[in-house]
């Protein structure tokens, strides 16, 4: 699960931190974490929007934190994410346009390939709306990348979880190998 914070809202946005936990139907796994030198996405072509920084400049003093440590360089941080995903793995960020887009815009500005094939691009957001009862506590400290992507790894695990007390009932009426079951399943990990 990624997670990023942004000074703005387009696949063109400077980044200014980049979260990743892995998860499965036991839970969450190991973490990324890294704040990026804002100077260091503008300097590459990424943009920042007056009405995010407007935003951010609103946002309680817990969120604003992620401006406190100079972070490291874009391009140092996209290598160490690239050491930490490996290769074959999916990759959920929250919103079809928004971490996956962001960040594939990110290497694609440095000549980095993503460690990740398009095919294996999943979306948070939309799973989350396909299963809005699920029971998860608010995340408390929300626009941290890395406490919003355990908040969203877990929502994940949470509805993995659902899936499988289903896949008894399922597999005791045999329906095909398209049904809606077997895809939400499939759909969790690497074609």
């Amino acid at each position: 699960m990624f997670d990023i914070e942004t000074m703005g809202n387009t696949p063109n946005a400077a980044i200014i931190s980049i979260a990743a936990v892995y998860f499965d139907k036991t839970g969450t796994g190991r973490s990324f974490y890294k704040k990026v030198s804002l100077e260091s996405s503008v300097e590459i072509g990424l943009e920042m929007d007056t009405s995010t920084v407007l935003w951010w400049l609103k946002q309680d003093d817990t969120a604003r934190k992620e401006f406190e440590t100079k972070g490291d360089p874009l391009y140092s941080v996209l290598r160490s994410l690239d050491s930490f995903i490996g290769k074959g793995c999916c990759i959920w960020g929250n919103g079809a346009s928004f971490d996956n887009v962001i960040l594939a815009n990110a290497y694609g500005k440095l000549k980095m390939e993503t460690p990740w094939k398009f095919y294996n691009n999943r979306c948070f957001r939309t799973l989350k709306n396909l299963f809005p009862n699920v029971g998860i506590a608010a995340n408390q400290n929300k626009h941290n990348a890395l406490d919003d992507a355990l908040w969203q790894a877990n929502y994940a695990v949470k509805i993995l979880i659902w899936l499988d007390k289903l896949a008894p009932v399922v597999s005791e009426n045999p329906a095909p190998k398209n049904n809606l079951l077997t895809k939400l399943k499939t759909y969790f990990y690497a074609n």
